[in-house]
């Protein structure tokens, strides 16, 4: 099943969904009509049983340059700092940055090109980052008088520590795909050509393990964060251990004895 709506195309094969910004002439930037869509298809996504991983990716030279700097801002014009507050807080920007980052399921970004300001705040959202050959990073927003505020700044210091987060935050200065490599914002970079490819290979690969064991890896990951050896050690083991319950445990058992 495909479809395609206001610039973006959301398509399921095979367990597989993939979203693809296409809106390569803005650089794949996001107005709120997109915005709005991304919303519905990461829900779509989060409740649809017959799909286990997403592979988002932009059309053209760009993954995602941000917002739409010419419509974006409009519908604030007329907004209290308590209003914007309470859309930033309920929803983030790409649908992707806050709230419906508690989906379970696994989310590839596969960056083609250029993630820039929320285009890396969207990137940053994604579990795992492939990225081209061609791919560039940055945050050159304090250039504009800003800075990130859709989790940018907090996963940039989750993912890749304080000292390159302040670097990339405070310089505006982009990098290309082998320094985001070399600083853990990307796992893996790939030839142009080959980046969807590896990416599908990737979710391939997810999709054939357990799904229960999958989510519950997700979810253990992002909660133990932040927090301190003794607690991260009892939220793993208590996810582990619920996740190997009953039958699934001796099921577990027979594979790992099998292979001896």
């Amino acid at each position: 099943m495909s479809e395609q709506s206001q610039n973006i195309e959301y398509e399921k094969v095979d367990r597989i969904a993939v979203i693809t910004l296409n809106r390569p002439d803005r650089r794949n930037a996001i107005d709120p009509g997109m915005d709005a869509r991304l919303r519905e298809i990461w829900a779509d996504f989060a409740a649809d049983d017959d799909v286990d991983v997403a592979i988002w990716t932009g059309a053209g030279t760009s993954f995602c340059s941000g917002a739409d700097r010419d419509t974006w801002f409009m519908q604030w014009l007329s907004a209290t700092p308590a209003d914007v507050q309470r859309h930033a807080t309920a929803v983030g920007f790409g649908g992707l940055t806050r709230g419906l980052h508690h989906i379970t399921k696994p989310v590839i970004g596969a960056i083609n090109g250029w993630a820039l300001g929320g285009g890396l705040e969207l990137a940053l959202a994604c579990d795992i980052r492939i990225a081209s050959d061609r791919a560039m990073f940055g945050s050159p927003l304090v250039g504009l008088g800003i800075h990130h505020g859709d989790g940018g700044i907090s996963r940039l210091v989750n993912t890749c520590g304080v000292a390159v987060a302040l670097d990339l935050e405070l310089s505006g200065e982009p990098i290309d795909a082998e320094r985001a490599l070399a600083c853990n914002l990307v796992t893996r970079v790939v030839a142009h050509d080959e980046l969807m490819s590896s990416a599908h290979a990737l979710a391939r690969r997810i999709i054939d393990h357990d799904q229960g064991a999958v989510r519950s890896a997700k979810r253990t990951v992002l909660d133990v964060v932040g927090r301190r050896l003794d607690d991260q050690l009892e939220r793993e083991a208590l996810a582990a251990y619920a996740t190997a319950g009953g039958s699934h445990t001796k099921q577990v058992f027979d594979t790992i004895s099998n292979r001896r």
